[in-house]
Order: structure tokens, then sequence, then C-alpha cells
């Protein structure tokens, strides 16, 4: 369970996150959304999470050590598999520290920002991704889907047989077609049309047979994926699997949300910059629709749209259940000119990125009014430092309950 530490005195408690651990325990999800370079941001809170997880048990202490499912889609995939993969000492690839500067140092060549979107549009994607590619495949190897140090929820899109295709270490036993390359996995689900080109691989099934993959980025279903973790977590408890089923889930509460412990991240949008107009929209054709100054509005339409119904959804389903103290959202929703884009990595936009993440954990902690479609500060809940504190603080606890459960034989 890491090195014992004496525990530092938690912020006062208010709103979200939980108060306290149930005797049963609960299930943690972290969850990642898609946004290119925008990465950085949520890169910065899991990198303060994960610092503050290791106030508790010591500098050894890693993101995945935590959450038994961590989620990601696109960008946030790629942040998923850095950390959950293995390294040559089964630890995780990489710590929360050492997310920013990656994007940081490769950002700039997967996005090399000598391209024009214009001049790419009928001739193919903006970027050839090899550059992406090449860094995949040399940090991750042979390493696949199965041999994650926590459950990975990663989605993607099947161009060819035109459905979601949501890849989880839980389905690798019953589906083992699924046991798929992470760098593949990784691959696919950054293809974001029109930016990077999508992705064809094979794997076997049970039988041995070919299972043809023909991907793309898993933001054009599910850009936030924190459902989708809900739910893979939801089918392994009616399943009965012990990983995912605290001893006790009340009759009052058949969903579980009082047993799951949420933070879900997101990478920024540009609600308050007035992005785009109805004037200007009723003047695009195709074209218009797919490039307009330094963003795509087709996917920026549908990516932050997916991503607001997800939080609406979950605030909705755990608030009627009680349970919303259980779900932390963090989301900037005040991005500006190049900061508001997915692949400018100009130093000044990457020093700009990291800035937005390191503010955000100053600002309040926000809920979803369910009526307006705005988020709004909690009373007494303070800012996401606080919340991220006290769930540093649960996170621990709970690691601890279960290695205590575990010695008693439970």
């Amino acid at each position: 369970m890491g090195n014992s530490q004496t525990t530092p005195s938690s912020p006062a408690t208010g709103g979200y996150i939980a108060a306290s651990i149930p005797p049963s325990g609960v299930v943690t999800i972290l969850s990642i959304d898609g946004g290119g370079i925008r990465g950085i941001i949520p890169g910065t809170i899991v990198a303060y999470l994960e610092e503050q997880l290791q106030t508790f048990d010591g500098p050894d202490a890693r993101i995945a050590d935590y959450f038994d499912v961590i989620a990601g889609t696109s960008t946030g995939g790629l942040m998923t598999t850095m950390l959950a993969a293995p390294d040559k000492n089964k630890r995780p690839l990489y710590a929360g520290k050492d997310i920013v500067p990656f994007y940081k140092e490769h950002g700039p060549y997967i996005f090399p920002g000598n391209t024009s979107a214009w001049q790419n549009m009928l001739a193919g994607p903006k970027y050839d991704g090899k550059y992406l590619h090449q860094v995949l495949k040399n940090n991750l190897g042979d390493t696949r889907l199965s041999q994650t140090l926590t459950h990975v929820v990663i989605p993607t899109f099947d161009i060819k047989t035109f459905q979601p295709t949501v890849f989880t270490t839980c389905d690798v036993n019953d589906s083992p077609e699924k046991n798929a390359k992470l760098s593949d996995i990784c691959i696919a689900t950054s293809a974001a049309p029109t930016y990077l080109p999508g992705h064809y691989f094979d794997t076997a099934d049970a039988k041995g047979g070919k299972v043809e993959y023909n991907l793309i980025d898993g933001g054009v279903a599910a850009n936030n994926p924190t459902l989708i973790a809900v739910s893979t977590v939801t089918q392994r408890m009616m399943a009965e699997d012990k990983k995912f089923l605290p001893s006790s889930i009340s009759s009052n509460d058949p969903t579980g949300c009082h047993h799951l412990l949420i933070l879900s991240i997101g990478t920024g949008n540009a609600k308050k910059a007035d992005k785009y107009t109805a004037q200007q929209a009723a003047t695009w054709g195709v074209l218009g629709w797919l490039a307009q100054r330094d963003g795509n509005p087709l996917i920026d339409v549908f990516s932050g749209a997916s991503a607001d119904m997800v939080d609406y959804h979950i605030a909705t389903i755990f608030r009627s259940l009680k349970a919303g103290d259980n779900y932390l959202r963090i989301q900037e929703d005040d991005l500006k000119g190049s900061t508001a884009s997915v692949d400018v990595t100009t130093k000044e936009n990457l020093d700009a990125l990291e800035e937005v993440g390191k503010n955000l954990l100053s600002k309040p902690v926000m809920k979803l009014n369910l009526l307006t479609g705005k988020n709004e500060p909690v009373p007494q809940a303070g800012t996401n430092q606080d919340a991220l504190k006290r769930l540093a603080g649960l996170l621990s606890e709970e690691r601890r309950r279960r290695t205590i459960a575990a010695l008693n034989g439970n």
C-alpha cells in the first residue's frame, strides 16, 4: 500500500467530494476527456492529485494504485495508457508529473503546425500521424490491453461497422480479440477525423480467426468517457465480479452509485468565448464546417456536446440518488484563442495550457445546474485543489481498507 507516512490534516469538508468511505468500500473511477494538445490541462490536474496521494502514502504512490478503472478518450486515452501501462518493473510507465513534460516534448512533432487545414482538406488529414505512431510503438512495444496495472476503458469508433468499439481490460477474458496492443488502441482512439489518419489492425479471436478493426477517434462516440466507465463497472457488478462488487449494495441504490467514487476531468472548452455564431454558421458549406480560424466547428460541436451530455446524465443520476458528492467534474469553460485549439503547439500555447491547468486548481468546485446547463460554484466546497486533497485522503483510506481486508482474508 505504499510507504506509510503521517496523514496530513484534511481541509474542511462540505460538498464535493464525499465525506467518508462506506464500510463496504467503493469502486474508484478516473475519467479523462479527449481534446488533443489540450490534454495538458488534465495532465496538470492528475499531477497534482498524485502529489497529494504521495503526501499520504509516500513518493512511490501512483494514480494506478488507487483507481479501479481509468477511462480516456483520444488524448485522454493516451494519458490513461501512460498511467496504467507497466514498465519493466511492473510499475506505471509514467508518473503523473511526467505527463505535461511528455506533451511539451512531443506535441510540436505530433502537431507540427506547418500544414494548412485548407491545403489538406481534399488531399488527406492535416497530419500524417507518423511521429505519434512511432512514439507510441517505441514506448509501449508489444504490451497488450490485458497487461495494464489497473482496468482501463478506451473508446474508439469502427468506421467500417459504423459502431463504437470500446477496449476494456474487463472484456479480455471473454473476448480475446479485444486484447490488442496498447499502441494500436492509442493510435486508434486519437485518430481524429481531418486531423489524423484512421487506423487499421487485426487480432485473433478464441478460435484463431482474424478480427479486423478500422478505427477512428473515440471522441465521435464518447469524448467524455465517464458514462462508459460507469456502464462498464455496472456490468461487472451485475456479473458479480468480486473486483467491482462492494460487500453491501443498498436496495435503494441498485446502480451502486453510493459505492462509486468518480473524478472526471475535461480538456477545456470555449463556452464563454462566443467562438461561433448562428449568423456565421448560416454561411458555411461543407468546408466551412470543417475549418474556421484555429478550429474545426463540426468536431468542436460534437465533442463538446458529447462531453456535456455525459456530465448532464451522470450529474442527474447521482443527485437523484443522493450521491452527488461522489462525482467530481473538473472542467475549464473559459478557453480563449489558441488555448481552445486541439493542435496549436507553439511554446507560448503549451505554456498557456499548463497555466490554465494550474489556475483551474484554484478555481471553485463547480456543479452543473440541470435547468440552465451552466456550471455554478458549490457552496462551502472550496476550490478544485481542496476537493482533490479530500479525494486523495479518501483514495488513501480506501486503499488501506482493502489492505486490511486482504490481511483478514476478506
